[in-house]
């Protein structure tokens, strides 16, 4: 623990901004309920915020090279802050399309700050136990933000006035991080074309894990309210498939490392499929029904953005793993940005259920593109794997250096 001490700071940093980015994703959802908003609408607001993901991932090097960490982080920070404060100021469907347009950009940056500085600072021999906690902060702020919801209720300034503040306190624990900046992150390039030349199913995968993940997590409270779920329920359905996604991620990347990667993202795309066909016809609306649905759901699905992203790294070149590691980002921003429209659209048309239905046709597709992927190309033997499975965050690229040791980045 002492090895890890000097990066707390930055860990509490961390912790906040996940439970404070997880918590907007849930109230967001049930405050536009509230306001009368439609299901679409409530899709564009959150379509808003992963469009604004997209600009941050591609420009937030730019802004740390030139101004530095801690104030790109400051800025950001204060932004943030303010944007939280205008959507309770203006209630209104486009304002709150830009507030979380907003609040993506600064998100994205925000993230990309902590984790380039945590990635400077950790050592090979702390990395391990720093990447553990740095999950178990994700896991635990993200699942004990979502109880902040029934605890103030979706009513009223409450809410919007605790995110803002956990932004403004955000900035306590990072300004007593070592007082020395580290060195401007070198710039990131999304470039599309390598990520498609190295690995088609790692690209068609993280769009798909955008369109299909994201539509959960922008809409899944409106589902969940939509089959009369209370508000505890609501937050405790959230929960329970945000950490469901722990549970195999693991025991999957153990088998992937073992056997041919694309065998297991093929069972992980049928096991969160066969979860959404018990979701959308099956589980009716029944409380725990629906939680069991979850938990497999988010067991099987999660996971499939790292799998995707070591599948790709199997195939990528000395010198492409920066490039693999922005492209699968960018990917599955792009389909973040699309999924809550389909999904909120057929939603509002055909009921609830049409979430996980809409699911169950994008991974149906995906499972038989896998399956095609199979027969069209050997897989990699073990022995030539340049990387193993690290489970991944999709907060920033900064994150995939973080989970990676020195000697296995780009075929070192």
């Amino acid at each position: 623990m002492h090895d890890i001490r000097p990066l707390i700071p930055l860990l509490i940093t961390a912790g906040i901004l996940i439970g404070g980015n997880g918590l907007q994703g849930t109230f967001i959802a049930l405050r536009g309920i509230e306001e009368g908003f439609s299901t679409s609408v409530i899709g564009m607001v959150g379509t808003g915020y992963f469009l604004g993901f997209v600009i941050g991932c591609v420009y937030i090097t730019k802004v740390m090279r030139a101004i530095g960490h801690i104030r790109a982080f400051s800025a950001l920070a204060a932004i943030a802050s303010a944007a939280s404060i205008m959507m309770v100021l203006v209630i209104d469907p486009i304002s709150w399309f830009l507030m979380r347009l907003v609040q993506g950009i600064c998100f994205a940056g925000l993230f990309a700050v902590v984790e380039s500085w945590l990635n400077a600072r950790v050592t090979n021999a702390t990395r391990a136990r720093t990447l553990s906690v740095y999950r178990f902060v994700d896991l635990g702020s993200v699942t004990a933000a979502q109880y902040m919801i029934p605890l103030f209720g979706v009513s009223g300034f409450d809410l919007f006035a605790i995110i803002a503040m956990a932004l403004s306190l955000s900035l306590v624990p990072i300004s007593f991080a070592d007082k020395s900046s580290p060195a401007p992150p070198k710039d990131v390039k999304f470039d599309i074309k390598v990520l498609w030349s190295v690995s088609p199913l790692a690209t068609v995968g993280c769009i798909v894990i955008g369109l299909t993940n994201s539509s959960f997590r922008s809409l899944g409270p409106i589902y969940a309210d939509g089959i009369g779920m209370s508000v505890t329920a609501i937050a405790t359905f959230m929960s329970i498939g945000i950490f469901a996604g722990i549970v195999l991620q693991y025991p999957l990347g153990h088998y992937s490392d073992k056997l041919d990667r694309r065998v297991i993202i093929l069972v992980s795309t049928i096991g969160a499929l066969l979860a959404s066909v018990f979701l959308a016809f099956l589980a009716g609306d029944g409380e725990l029904a629906n939680f069991i649905g979850i938990f497999g759901f988010g067991a099987f699905a999660l996971p499939l953005y790292s799998l995707c992203s070591a599948h790709a790294n199997d195939h990528a070149a000395p010198g492409q793993h920066a490039l693999v590691s922005a492209g699968t980002l960018f990917f599955w921003s792009i389909g973040a940005v699309v999924g809550p429209l389909i999904a909120s659209f057929l939603m509002e048309v055909f009921g609830p259920h049409a979430l996980f239905a809409y699911v169950i046709v994008v991974l149906t597709f995906f499972a038989a593109y896998t399956l095609a992927r199979i027969r069209a190309r050997d897989a990699v033997p073990t022995e030539k794997r340049r990387m193993r499975f690290r489970s991944l965050l999709r907060t920033s690229t900064f994150f995939s250096k973080l989970a990676t040791p020195p000697n296995e980045k780009d075929g070192g």
